[in-house]
């Protein structure tokens, strides 16, 4: 029989997080999901209670990380994978968007996920092997109005990514940018997103993406059991991607992102490329 693998999941109380816990489980894996409030857990630690463990953590909290990662590695012997998925959906313009509300989107997003990667990452190059997803978003490929902050940071914490999948690769670890278009997670929900104060001057632009959010919840395609299961199969193949789209509507924006690119590209080309010193 396999040995089964110790999952670290933030945001483990709902949406991608609990489900990426619940395939786990189902394959026999062992998970130690955080969060916030483990309350929310409670069924589902009774009823796996030799696989799942819950612990109360603010991934913002960064002066606790090194301690909670310590402590699952004394108690567990390792962790093969890191999920980064602790997250929430901000709402406004630019110019709506303050700066408090800023900052705490980057803690969030980026500060956090990068002290979990840190801490995990002497454990796994210890172990020459792992995993560390970070859950992105088709909003961390391309961004619209009302989005910027949002995106920001999903935007931030690719190119972080990026450079960590290069960095670790010589020690066997893995690293997946998972980028879903519009999921039914809750993220929508009452209470669950977050809405800059509104300008009457950005209600066609920004304000249109307050209504869809507003209108959003439970009507969305993608469903979070089977984004699960594929994140499982990309870290299980033998050349694991570095992105991955989910849902039909992430990957026919990013598709038409790379294509836009392409064309502003080409078309700037010859200015582009005779910017350089001209030769005597």
């Amino acid at each position: 029989m396999s040995i089964p693998k110790i999952w670290l999941i933030t945001g483990a109380s709902s949406g991608f997080g609990r489900a990426i816990a619940q395939d786990a489980i189902d394959a026999g894996d062992i998970v130690i999901a955080v969060a916030r409030r483990t309350a929310a857990l409670d069924e589902l630690v009774a009823a796996h209670p030799d696989q799942l463990e819950a612990i109360a953590l603010d991934v913002t909290d960064t002066a606790r990380i090194d301690e909670v990662v310590a402590d699952v590695v004394a108690r567990h012997g390792r962790i093969d994978v890191l999920v980064n998925n602790a997250g929430r959906t901000q709402v406004g313009a630019v110019e709506e968007t303050t700066e408090a509300e800023l900052r705490g989107l980057f803690d969030l997003h980026l500060f956090g996920p990068a002290a979990l990667t840190r801490a995990v990452l002497p454990h796994m190059r210890a172990q020459r092997g792992g995993a560390i997803v970070q859950m992105s978003s088709v909003g961390g490929q391309l961004s619209f109005a009302g989005f910027s902050a949002y995106s920001a940071t999903k935007f931030a914490l690719e190119g972080l990514s990026e450079a960590l999948a290069e960095e670790v690769a010589p020690f066997g670890i893995k690293v997946l940018i998972v980028e879903p278009g519009a999921f039914r997670t809750g993220l929508f929900g009452p209470g669950a997103a977050a809405f800059s104060p509104e300008s009457d001057v950005y209600a066609d632009t920004a304000g249109a993406t307050r209504r869809m959010v507003e209108a959003g919840d439970g009507t969305q395609p993608g469903d979070p059991a089977k984004a699960a299961a594929a994140i499982r199969a990309a870290l299980s193949a033998e050349k694991p991607p570095l992105r991955l789209p989910l849902g039909a509507d992430s990957v026919d924006a990013v598709l038409d992102h790379l294509d836009a690119i392409r064309e502003d590209v080409l078309a700037w080309e010859k200015i582009s490329r005779a910017t350089t010193f001209d030769e005597d």
